[in-house]
Protein backbone atom coordinates (compact mmCIF):
# COMPACT_ATOMS: atom_id res chain seq x y z
CA UNK A 1 0.00 0.00 0.00
CA UNK A 2 2.77 2.45 0.95
CA UNK A 3 4.83 1.47 -2.12
CA UNK A 4 1.80 2.06 -4.35
CA UNK A 5 1.37 5.63 -2.99
CA UNK A 6 5.05 6.36 -3.55
CA UNK A 7 4.92 5.04 -7.12
CA UNK A 8 1.75 7.03 -7.85
CA UNK A 9 3.34 10.20 -6.45
CA UNK A 10 6.51 9.72 -8.50
CA UNK A 11 4.49 8.94 -11.64
CA UNK A 12 2.44 12.14 -11.23
CA UNK A 13 5.58 14.24 -10.73
CA UNK A 14 7.24 12.79 -13.83
CA UNK A 15 4.05 13.26 -15.87
CA UNK A 16 3.74 16.90 -14.74
CA UNK A 17 7.37 17.61 -15.68
CA UNK A 18 6.95 16.05 -19.12
CA UNK A 19 3.48 17.53 -19.66
CA UNK A 20 2.97 20.48 -17.32
CA UNK A 21 -0.67 21.22 -16.44
CA UNK A 22 -2.31 23.73 -18.79
CA UNK A 23 -2.83 27.30 -17.61
CA UNK A 24 -6.37 28.50 -17.02
CA UNK A 25 -6.24 30.52 -20.23
CA UNK A 26 -5.09 27.48 -22.23
CA UNK A 27 -7.95 25.45 -20.76
CA UNK A 28 -10.46 28.17 -21.69
CA UNK A 29 -9.05 28.34 -25.23
CA UNK A 30 -9.37 24.56 -25.52
CA UNK A 31 -13.04 24.89 -24.49
CA UNK A 32 -13.72 27.52 -27.19
CA UNK A 33 -12.69 30.95 -25.85
CA UNK A 34 -11.48 33.13 -28.73
CA UNK A 35 -8.92 35.84 -28.06
CA UNK A 36 -6.51 37.90 -30.12
CA UNK A 37 -2.90 39.05 -29.85
CA UNK A 38 -1.52 40.69 -26.73
CA UNK A 39 -4.32 39.52 -24.43
CA UNK A 40 -3.39 40.31 -20.81
CA UNK A 41 -5.48 38.36 -18.29
CA UNK A 42 -4.72 39.06 -14.61
CA UNK A 43 -6.47 37.23 -11.75
CA UNK A 44 -9.74 37.27 -13.65
CA UNK A 45 -12.55 34.82 -14.34
CA UNK A 46 -14.07 34.02 -17.70
CA UNK A 47 -17.24 31.93 -17.60
CA UNK A 48 -15.86 28.37 -17.87
CA UNK A 49 -19.21 26.80 -18.65
CA UNK A 50 -19.90 29.12 -21.57
CA UNK A 51 -16.45 30.44 -22.55
CA UNK A 52 -17.17 29.40 -26.15
CA UNK A 53 -19.59 32.35 -26.25
CA UNK A 54 -16.80 34.84 -25.42
CA UNK A 55 -14.69 36.56 -28.07
CA UNK A 56 -11.88 38.96 -27.14
CA UNK A 57 -9.97 41.14 -29.60
CA UNK A 58 -6.34 42.27 -29.84
CA UNK A 59 -4.51 44.33 -27.21
CA UNK A 60 -7.02 43.69 -24.41
CA UNK A 61 -6.25 43.82 -20.69
CA UNK A 62 -8.62 42.38 -18.08
CA UNK A 63 -7.64 42.89 -14.43
CA UNK A 64 -9.22 41.08 -11.49
CA UNK A 65 -12.59 41.02 -13.23
CA UNK A 66 -15.34 38.61 -14.30
CA UNK A 67 -16.75 37.96 -17.79
CA UNK A 68 -20.05 36.05 -17.77
CA UNK A 69 -21.80 34.53 -20.78
CA UNK A 70 -24.68 33.18 -18.72
CA UNK A 71 -27.16 34.37 -16.10
CA UNK A 72 -28.51 31.60 -13.87
CA UNK A 73 -31.04 33.84 -12.06
CA UNK A 74 -33.81 32.34 -14.21
CA UNK A 75 -32.83 28.69 -13.63
CA UNK A 76 -34.94 28.09 -10.50
CA UNK A 77 -38.02 29.70 -12.07
CA UNK A 78 -38.06 28.48 -15.66
CA UNK A 79 -35.54 25.63 -15.58
CA UNK A 80 -33.12 27.38 -17.95
CA UNK A 81 -30.29 29.89 -17.65
CA UNK A 82 -30.15 32.93 -19.89
CA UNK A 83 -27.07 32.82 -22.16
CA UNK A 84 -25.61 35.36 -24.58
CA UNK A 85 -22.43 36.16 -26.45
CA UNK A 86 -19.84 38.55 -25.03
CA UNK A 87 -17.73 40.36 -27.61
CA UNK A 88 -14.84 42.54 -26.50
CA UNK A 89 -13.21 44.66 -29.22
CA UNK A 90 -9.61 45.70 -29.77
CA UNK A 91 -7.61 47.94 -27.40
CA UNK A 92 -9.93 47.49 -24.43
CA UNK A 93 -8.98 47.88 -20.78
CA UNK A 94 -11.30 46.36 -18.16
CA UNK A 95 -10.40 47.74 -14.72
CA UNK A 96 -10.09 46.00 -11.38
CA UNK A 97 -13.19 44.28 -9.98
CA UNK A 98 -15.45 44.90 -12.97
CA UNK A 99 -18.14 42.50 -14.20
CA UNK A 100 -19.23 42.09 -17.82
CA UNK A 101 -22.60 40.35 -18.14
CA UNK A 102 -23.87 38.15 -20.97
CA UNK A 103 -25.23 39.48 -24.25
CA UNK A 104 -22.89 42.50 -24.25
CA UNK A 105 -20.60 43.91 -26.94
CA UNK A 106 -17.77 46.20 -25.91
CA UNK A 107 -16.48 48.25 -28.84
CA UNK A 108 -12.92 49.13 -29.79
CA UNK A 109 -10.81 51.59 -27.77
CA UNK A 110 -12.88 51.29 -24.60
CA UNK A 111 -11.88 51.79 -20.97
CA UNK A 112 -14.08 50.16 -18.33
CA UNK A 113 -13.38 51.87 -15.00
CA UNK A 114 -12.62 49.80 -11.92
CA UNK A 115 -15.69 48.37 -10.19
CA UNK A 116 -18.02 48.81 -13.16
CA UNK A 117 -20.89 46.45 -13.93
CA UNK A 118 -21.37 46.29 -17.71
CA UNK A 119 -24.99 45.34 -18.41
CA UNK A 120 -25.39 46.84 -21.91
CA UNK A 121 -23.26 47.18 -25.02
CA UNK A 122 -20.65 49.95 -25.15
CA UNK A 123 -19.81 51.94 -28.30
CA UNK A 124 -16.28 52.45 -29.65
CA UNK A 125 -14.07 55.17 -28.11
CA UNK A 126 -15.91 55.24 -24.77
CA UNK A 127 -15.01 55.33 -21.12
CA UNK A 128 -17.64 53.74 -18.89
CA UNK A 129 -18.02 53.63 -15.13
CA UNK A 130 -20.54 52.71 -12.49
CA UNK A 131 -23.22 50.19 -11.63
CA UNK A 132 -24.70 49.87 -14.14
CA UNK A 133 -21.84 51.17 -16.29
CA UNK A 134 -22.63 54.27 -18.32
CA UNK A 135 -20.57 56.33 -20.76
CA UNK A 136 -18.70 59.13 -18.97
CA UNK A 137 -16.32 60.25 -21.71
CA UNK A 138 -14.34 59.49 -24.83
CA UNK A 139 -11.21 57.38 -24.69
CA UNK A 140 -9.43 59.58 -27.25
CA UNK A 141 -9.94 62.74 -25.15
CA UNK A 142 -8.84 60.96 -21.97
CA UNK A 143 -5.65 59.65 -23.59
CA UNK A 144 -4.79 63.06 -25.10
CA UNK A 145 -5.20 64.71 -21.67
CA UNK A 146 -2.83 62.22 -20.08
CA UNK A 147 -0.37 62.38 -22.99
CA UNK A 148 -0.15 66.16 -22.43
CA UNK A 149 0.29 65.63 -18.68
CA UNK A 150 3.46 63.59 -19.32
CA UNK A 151 5.22 66.91 -19.96
CA UNK A 152 4.23 68.44 -16.60
CA UNK A 153 3.72 65.58 -14.13
CA UNK A 154 6.33 63.32 -12.51
CA UNK A 155 7.24 60.38 -14.74
CA UNK A 156 9.05 57.24 -13.50
CA UNK A 157 10.52 54.71 -15.91
CA UNK A 158 11.53 51.56 -14.04
CA UNK A 159 9.08 48.66 -14.25
CA UNK A 160 7.69 47.94 -10.76
CA UNK A 161 9.48 44.63 -9.96
CA UNK A 162 12.86 46.24 -10.70
CA UNK A 163 12.51 49.39 -8.59
CA UNK A 164 15.21 49.95 -5.99
CA UNK A 165 14.43 51.27 -2.53
CA UNK A 166 15.91 54.63 -3.60
CA UNK A 167 13.56 54.76 -6.60
CA UNK A 168 10.59 53.89 -4.39
CA UNK A 169 11.52 56.68 -1.99
CA UNK A 170 11.90 59.12 -4.91
CA UNK A 171 8.41 58.19 -6.16
CA UNK A 172 6.88 58.52 -2.70
CA UNK A 173 8.37 62.00 -2.32
CA UNK A 174 7.53 63.00 -5.90
CA UNK A 175 3.86 62.19 -5.39
CA UNK A 176 3.34 64.17 -2.16
CA UNK A 177 1.08 66.76 -3.82
CA UNK A 178 -0.09 65.20 -7.07
CA UNK A 179 -0.23 62.09 -9.23
CA UNK A 180 2.35 61.02 -11.79
CA UNK A 181 3.02 58.24 -14.27
CA UNK A 182 4.94 54.99 -14.00
CA UNK A 183 6.25 52.32 -16.38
Amino acid sequence: MMMRRILTSVTIRIKNKLNPPKSELEQLRDRGLKYGRNFEFYNSLIDQGHCWLVEIGDDVTITNSTILAHDASTKAYIGKSKIGKVKIGDRVFIGFNSVVLCNVTIGNDVIVAAGSIVTKSIPDNSIVAGNPARVIGKTSEYIEKHRANLAVKPVFDTYWPYKTQDQIKEIQEGLNNDYGYDE
